[in-house]
């Protein structure tokens, strides 16, 4: 039998009751960066789907957008007329059947990659009632994202009288149909 003294004897003491204590700091210290791996995963999943609707609402604006200027113009040099309408605002852009059946799409070609359909635009005359001299347009244009459900609608008021044009553009909030 061996007896150590002094020293030697509270280094192995010491070192016994301090063996097996490394695997479970190493397993907890996994666990952690597995953690924060899968929060970091999770979060830039979140900001690409963002990112993707993000996009998809741009290219519906801008199509919108687009179509309204093109209809806006083409309706102020006279080659485009509107559907007719009564003295007070039209809302023939609010029913599906009537913005189906009047509306045009404005250019021969559209970009299919970019939007699940070509942007349109419906034209709507009314008269005013406290301007007599006026013709008066309510022009809404609907533009597409890359798909059915992404839609941006827009719309411009556009009035001319005595050789001067007003403008009054305007953002639908919610889709009407």
């Amino acid at each position: 039998m061996i007896f150590l003294q002094g020293r030697k004897h509270a280094y192995v003491r010491r070192h016994a009751h301090n063996r097996g204590i490394a695997l479970p700091v190493v397993l907890l210290i996994s666990a952690m960066m597995l953690a924060t791996a899968a929060a970091w995963f999770e979060q830039s999943v979140a900001v690409a789907r963002n990112a993707a609707g993000m996009a998809d609402h741009l290219i519906a604006l801008h199509g919108a957008d687009a179509a309204l200027t093109v209809c806006a113009r083409n309706v102020l040099n006279g080659s485009l007329a509107g559907v007719s309408g009564a003295s007070v605002e039209p809302a023939g852009w609010k029913s599906q059947s009537t913005f189906d059946s009047n509306a045009i799409a404005p250019f021969g070609s559209w970009t299919a990659s970019l939007s699940f359909r070509s942007p349109q635009c419906l034209i709507e005359t009314w008269q005013l009632t406290n301007r007599p001299n006026a013709q008066a347009w309510l022009i809404t244009a609907r533009g597409y994202g890359r798909n059915v459900d992404s839609q941006m609608w827009l719309q411009t008021q556009v009035v001319r009288e005595n050789g001067t044009v007003e403008k009054h553009w305007r953002r639908v909030a919610a889709r009407p149909f």
